[in-house]
This record gives C-alpha cells, sequence and structure tokens, in this order.
C-alpha cells in the first residue's frame, strides 16, 4: 500500500477550506488559513501543511481559536501599526499587517507591525516574501508554546520561536530565510508523528531528557536548540520580539497548538519591512547582486531557501505528496472518503 498520494493544489485548498468551514469558521477565513497551510504544504513545509488542519479544526470548535473573528489594525505612528487577531487565526491578521507595511515603508524607510492576541503563524518566510517582492527587506519573528529549556535547564520554557527574513534580489527571486530556533520545527515531529514515520536522533529529548526517535515521545519531551547555548539564548530574544515587544504571552504561558484543549494561546508576532533603497542611497541593487554572485561562485553552496522554489513548482506541475494517513484524517472531517 502507498505510503503517499498525490493531491492537486487546488484539491488540497478546497478539502482543507470545507474541513475549516465545518469546524466554526467563517468560509472567508477558513479560505485564506486553507490557503496559507496549502501554501507551506507546496514549498515542501508539511509541518505548516495539511498535518495542521486537524488541529486547527479542533480549535476552531472547541473556541480555543475564534474561527469568526475579525482582526483590528490601529495607526500608532507613521511607521508602526498595531493589529489586534481578537484570538483568531493569525493569517487573516497577518494580512492586514503585511498589507498596512509597504507604504508606511516606503513614506519612512521602515515599518512595523506588532499583532497580538494571535495564534500559530505557520511558515514565516512566506510573510517575508510577500514584502520582498515588492521590493522590501523583511523580518518576521513570532513565539510559540514552550518547547525548548533554557540552556543547563531541563524544563521548557521557550518556545521553537521562528525567525524569518527576505530580501529582494533584481532579476531572480527572492532570498528567503526561514529558520526555527529548535533544530527543527515542531510541525516537522507532529506531521512524522501523524504519518506514522520515525524522527532523527538529535532533533528532541523525551520528558525524561533521554534522546529519542519517536515522534510521540518528542511531542511530549523537549526539543533541541541550534547551536546549544545560542539557540537557546536567540529563543529568548524571539520571546522579547515577539511577545514583551507586541504584549502578548510568553511561551511558557501560551497554551498548546495541537490539540482544542485550554484557553486561546495569545501569541504575538513582530513584522518589520525595510526600504532597501532607501537605506543604502540606492547601493542595494548593485549590493545584493555581489552577494548573490559571489554565493553562486562558491563550490557546492546552496542558497538558502532555494528548495522551495522547486517544490511549489513541482507542485504546480504534478500536485503535491502528501502522507495518506494525514489525508485520510482531514477527509475524515470533512466527510468525504477517499477517490
Amino acid at each position: 500500500m502507498a505510503e503517499t498520494e498525490l493531491i492537486s493544489i487546488d484539491a488540497a485548498q478546497e478539502l482543507a477550506t470545507a474541513v475549516l468551514i465545518a469546524n466554526r469558521t467563517a468560509p472567508d477565513t477558513a479560505a485564506r488559513v486553507a490557503g496559507a497551510l496549502v501554501a507551506s504544504e507546496a514549498a515542501g513545509q508539511p509541518g505548516h501543511g495539511l498535518s495542521r488542519v486537524p488541529s486547527y479544526s479542533a480549535q476552531a470548535q472547541s473556541g480555543k481559536v475564534d474561527g469568526f473573528a475579525r482582526p483590528a489594525l490601529e495607526q500608532v505612528t507613521g511607521s508602526l501599526v498595531r493589529v489586534d487577531g481578537a484570538f483568531g487565526f493569525a493569517y487573516p491578521a497577518l494580512d492586514l499587517a503585511l498589507d498596512a507595511l509597504p507604504d508606511m515603508a516606503r513614506r519612512n524607510g521602515i515599518a512595523m507591525a506588532a499583532v497580538r492576541r494571535s495564534h500559530h503563524f505557520g511558515q514565516g518566510g512566506l510573510h517575508c516574501e510577500r514584502l520582498s517582492d515588492q521590493g522590501f527587506v523583511a523580518l518576521v519573528f513570532g513565539n510559540a508554546p514552550k518547547s525548548i529549556a533554557p540552556w543547563g535547564a531541563k524544563e521548557p520554557l521557550f518556545g521553537t520561536n521562528p525567525i524569518a527574513f527576505a530580501a529582494p534580489v533584481p532579476g531572480a527571486p527572492s532570498l528567503v530565510i526561514d529558520l526555527a530556533v529548535s533544530r527543527v520545527a515542531k510541525g516537522k515531529i507532529m506531521a512524522a508523528e501523524k504519518a506514522g514515520r520515525p524522527i532523527p536522533e538529535g532533533w528532541a529529548l523525551d520528558k525524561d531528557g533521554n534522546p529519542t526517535t519517536d515522534a510521540s515521545a518528542a511531542m511530549v519531551g523537549t526539543m533541541l536548540p541550534i547551536g546549544d547555548a545560542k539557540g537557546a539564548a536567540l529563543a529568548m530574544m524571539v520571546e522579547v520580539m515577539a511577545a514583551a515587544l507586541v504584549g502578548s504571552s510568553f511561551g511558557f504561558e501560551a497554551s498548546g497548538l495541537f490539540s482544542g484543549e485550554g484557553d486561546p494561546p495569545d501569541l504575538g508576532q513582530t513584522i518589520i519591512a525595510i526600504d532597501p533603497g532607501l537605506s543604502s542611497n540606492g547601493a542595494y541593487g548593485e549590493r545584493i547582486a555581489a552577494l548573490m554572485t559571489a554565493m553562486a561562485a562558491a563550490e557546492g553552496a546552496r542558497l538558502p531557501g532555494s528548495r522551495r522554489i522547486e517544490a511549489r513548482a513541482k507542485a504546480e506541475r504534478a500536485g503535491m505528496e502528501v502522507p495518506c494517513r494525514i489525508l485520510e484524517e482531514v477527509r475524515k472531517l470533512a466527510g468525504v472518503s477517499a477517490s
């Protein structure tokens, strides 16, 4: 029996949207959320893709996330907006921020959006890429429920706390760098658990602090940070950037993102857009081109984020390979059977 099934982007979008609508989510919000999940799946990031549909649905059904919430934007200064996610899905709130930032950055050289009362924000690189495709250098910081211990401690305190970055490259796709401060995003472990697959050693520890390749044991254990103490320090930095700076919960205060139980997670995100032409006095295009030329000349070097371009092209051309167990669960939630 095949372990994966091929599904088109359009079919995946329709399926995920139907599940969310069936689980207490407004149709327009369901379409936006499904679009973000499918885009992550198509970009080769299944941990932020269709494997999230069951947990998102459970949270909308229980009211842990408000599927009917309407985010609100407040213009604070010429270069700062605050967005209240209203304990709904993050993507509508992020859309408000991403729509507002370009004009602000053009006028002021730099602009920032502080998003509070938010939720899981998915693949941060996709949000940055939307800004870089319009000519801006972009940064996104987002915190997550606790899963990483401070270096030297055993109990988790910080989230996997992704940092994403994108920069425009004249005549080429944007440079996108997207990383969790854990060795992998926790969503990859969740996706492995749902697919019934083991995880590589070195990703996580079980609840007793022992290395594990069992995805289920890792889900209730702790994540290992990149670069040991340096990764744990970066996790703390993101807690400041995405929680303290916007007024949201820290990772150790937030409820989990993988079940419908508990209060809203109340996570935060900070998005920064920079006009590189203004900051460099017009030198940015030549400088980034020189950097990309040097990268291309480095034997064996792989440009960060380049795999997403290949994955997208393949998904658009031939569909996405998704584990059968995940599709079966999603179809069951939608009330449809496999073809």
